[in-house]
């Protein structure tokens, strides 16, 4: 008998439920929904770091959509007050309005708002073209959340000389994800204390990488009142300058005439270098045949101008005669 119970046991029947359900309740239940949604009930992830630009590549995804449709599902997550927020897509979303769509598969995901930051980052980390600006948002809205759901105090962790918990750390994970150092990493999230100019200046790039890691630790007051600076003069700081700055700053000296000071440091003089002209090989290439080198494409462009060069200089005025 006990071995007939356990025969029909193993045998038990699915409840009418189970029997009945469809597919989307079972993609409901796995958090995999897939369905397909009016482009006016998609909204773009609050704060989100990352830019969505209209240059060379969104016209190229604007034409694949156009002739293939959207190849790769948006992930997203329901919103509160209706509709759905993009977790991943934003750049396929804005192509997709370009492209004339009107609806788009999405894959549906119920997830709480830290865990949609980390997905969010991580599904957009690896894009090709960051600015740096958007990489130190990034990776600080990844590390808040990913030690707000360790149970962890998010600045507690937020040191480049490490922890005291003893274990995987979220900066750890992060480092891995992306290839970089935690060092790096913290190195870009400091850029996130500069004023809203200097941040610019950064993505720009007429303001370098390491000189604003140091500048960052400037009071608001001092970097505005460096910022007025660099701009009246038409410069950038150094390494040596900017660490000058830090360090006058951090023993609250750094006054105006103590930043004339650091500042006003004639450099050591260099001969002097020829203006570099830099046009990305990924511009001008299209224009000539495949396998060509960087100096092939030099030289047709020297005999180009050669060619054309009178076309390209005025002529000059006969002087009159008095």
């Amino acid at each position: 008998m006990a071995a007939k119970n356990k025969f029909l046991n193993a045998m038990k029947m699915p409840s009418i439920d189970d029997m009945f359900s469809s597919e989307a309740d079972r993609q409901r239940e796995s958090g995999d929904l897939v369905t397909e949604v009016p482009l006016s009930e998609l909204h773009p992830f609050v704060g989100h770091p990352f830019e969505v630009r209209d240059d060379e590549d969104m016209q190229k995804l604007v034409d694949s959509i156009r002739e293939n449709g959207v190849l790769t599902n948006l992930t997203v997550r329901r919103r509160a007050e209706g509709g759905y927020e993009i977790i991943s897509g934003h750049r396929r979303f804005h192509a997709a309005q370009r492209a004339g769509l009107t609806a788009v598969k999405v894959q549906v995901r119920d997830i709480d708002d830290d865990q949609a930051i980390i997905d969010m980052v991580d599904s957009n980390i690896q894009r090709e073209h960051i600015s740096p600006m958007e990489k130190a948002r990034a990776y600080a809205m990844r590390l808040d959340a990913a030690q707000r759901k360790r149970g962890r105090p998010s600045k507690e962790n937020y040191s480049q000389v490490g922890n005291n918990f003893g274990t995987r750390t979220s900066s750890d994970e992060l480092a891995e994800k992306v290839g970089e150092s935690k060092n790096q990493i913290f190195r870009y999230v400091r850029l996130n204390s500069l004023v809203p100019d200097l941040q610019k200046k950064v993505d720009d790039g007429s303001l370098k990488f390491n000189p604003a890691v140091e500048l960052s630790y400037l009071s608001p007051t001092e970097q505005n009142d460096f910022l007025d600076y660099i701009e009246s003069q038409s410069c950038s700081p150094s390494l040596s300058q900017a660490q000058k700055l830090k360090a006058a700053s951090k023993e609250g000296a750094l006054n105006h005439g103590k930043l004339l000071e650091i500042m006003d440091t004639k450099k050591p003089s260099v001969p002097p270098r020829d203006p570099m002209l830099t046009i990305s090989v990924s511009k001008i290439a299209r224009y000539f045949p495949t396998g060509y080198t960087q100096e092939q494409m030099v030289g047709i462009i020297m005999q180009l101008l050669e060619r054309n060069s009178r076309h390209l200089m005025p002529e000059k005025q006969p002087s009159l005669e008095r």
